[in-house]
């Protein structure tokens, strides 16, 4: 196991610095730079001469050939140094500093909505099928891949302003909006935190029940399942004992996707629901071309999938005793 971890760390080294390389390239891609687009903005105010532009470009150092400019923004994340955010003008740790754990804290509370709403009625499909339940959960969970998440919170949002007199937006009430945290402000994020919650978590729901049945059905034809049943092993416990353990393997293997994938399928809902999360953030340097603000988002998000899915793949070792890894 130890082996297999250093291992596993040491690949997961390696991927995090091509995730690094990669963004670096890509945010580059565009035309210009973020003084280029700078200026585009204050051509509406009579703009900026290019010997201010040229000044600007090196005091940000973007004069510099890309090579140097990626080997001084890793030599300042390896030092905990995020670099300065152009656009904010103010480092990158401190623009993402109270987001970052926003964020982590609704993609952990979607994470745990999908596992204890999914599962049990993945179960339950599997074991009553076809079944008027099993009917009615597997037309929820079509209707759940199809609808858009960020048109379920349009939906929503028109829905409580329409009806019910109230707005969803937001993670705190304007009392706490930018008080310092207390008691009170954490009962007010976990009560505005149910919805955007459970609207991030639909897809993921509706993904999860339909891959734990059609695992669950597999499992339960097999013949050590049929043995088990004729030697008279109660129904509740020889599910819950074999057939279900093993039919967890892929969501186990794809628990350190969902956080991620979460914390980027977020960006449109963010900006719906008006949520203070890193997903509009990265919008908008994308757009600015902020390179150290979007880059050290995306190499966040690289390398906390790096890290959970390291966490899946032991957790799977551990839920199947048929899985072993050998050198």
């Amino acid at each position: 196991m130890l082996r297999f971890t250093v291992r596993r760390l040491g690949i997961g080294l390696i991927t995090i610095w091509v995730i690094s390389v990669l963004t670096f390239v890509i945010i580059q891609l565009p035309p210009g730079d973020f003084v280029s687009t700078y200026v585009q903005r204050l051509q509406r105010t009579g703009g900026v001469n290019a010997e201010t532009a040229e000044r600007l470009r090196v005091a940000y150092g973007l004069d510099q050939p890309l090579f140097v400019q990626y080997v001084k923004w890793m030599d300042q994340v390896v030092h905990g140094d995020y670099g300065m955010s152009f656009d904010w003008n103010k480092p990158v740790g401190e623009v993402i500093g109270e987001r970052l754990p926003l964020t982590l804290v609704l993609s952990v509370a979607a994470t745990i909505f999908i596992t204890v709403v999914a599962l049990p009625i993945g179960i339950l499909s599997a074991v009553r099928r076809y079944s008027y339940a099993d009917h009615f959960f597997t037309f929820m969970g079509t209707i759940g891949l199809a609808v858009p998440e960020f048109l379920l919170a349009l939906v929503l949002l028109y829905v409580s302003a329409r009806y019910l007199g109230t707005n969803v937006g937001g993670l705190f009430s304007p009392d706490y909006q930018d008080a310092a945290w207390s008691g009170g402000k954490v009962l007010d994020l976990l009560k505005h935190l149910l919805l955007p919650a459970f609207i991030l978590a639909v897809g993921g729901t509706a993904e999860v029940i339909r891959v734990m049945r059609a695992n669950l059905l597999d499992e339960l034809r097999k013949p050590y399942v049929v043995t088990a049943r004729a030697k008279g092993l109660p129904e509740r416990r020889l599910v819950a004992k074999y057939p279900v353990r093993v039919a967890l393997n892929p969501f186990a293997s794809s628990l350190g996707n969902y956080i991620p994938r979460i914390v980027s399928g977020a960006v449109i809902v963010s900006l719906v629901l008006n949520l203070p999360t890193v997903g509009p953030l990265l919008v908008s340097s994308l757009v600015s071309q902020d390179m150290f603000l979007a880059g050290t988002i995306i190499l966040l998000l690289g390398v906390m999938t790096v890290l959970l899915t390291l966490v899946s793949d032991i957790v799977l070792m551990l839920l199947d005793p048929r899985i072993r890894y050998r050198d």
